[in-house]
């Protein structure tokens, strides 16, 4: 069976223009989470394009497991962590102790999600094979 870690990394990419396009338009919340499945994405595609098979949803975990094929940056581990808390919170309203998940998420947020996803897809592409760079 054919790789599919190109179908993976592209899908990245529309989840991150997804994330700026959110921001834009003042949806924090989505824009957070779409920061956070661009993010996922993109590390699956490498585990992909290395011929590994990887499961969930924690990006942290996804680099961690990367560090026996490649170097991972610690401070990329970290941004990783932060994306990571806005996975389930952004999306339902039983996330936070009370308010709607929109509420809770503001422009500070949604930058600092986008500019973390950017850089763990930047990474991601400087590691795919040279041909889809």
């Amino acid at each position: 069976m054919a790789s599919r870690y190109l179908d993976w990394f592209r899908q990245a990419q529309r989840d991150l223009e997804q994330a700026r396009l959110s921001m834009q338009a003042g949806h924090h919340e989505w824009a957070c989470f779409a920061a956070q499945q661009a993010a996922e994405k993109a590390v699956k595609a490498l585990h992909l394009a290395l011929g590994q098979d990887v499961w969930g949803h924690v990006v942290a975990k996804l680099l961690q497991a990367l560090l026996e094929s490649i170097s991972v940056p610690p401070e990329l581990i970290e941004k990783a962590r932060v994306l990571d808390g806005y996975y389930i919170p952004p999306r339902y309203p039983n996330g936070h102790a009370e308010g709607a998940p929109f509420e809770h998420y503001g422009p500070l947020q949604s930058h600092q999600a986008v500019t973390f996803a950017e850089e763990i897809v930047a990474f991601v592409q400087a590691h795919l094979p040279r041909e889809e760079r």
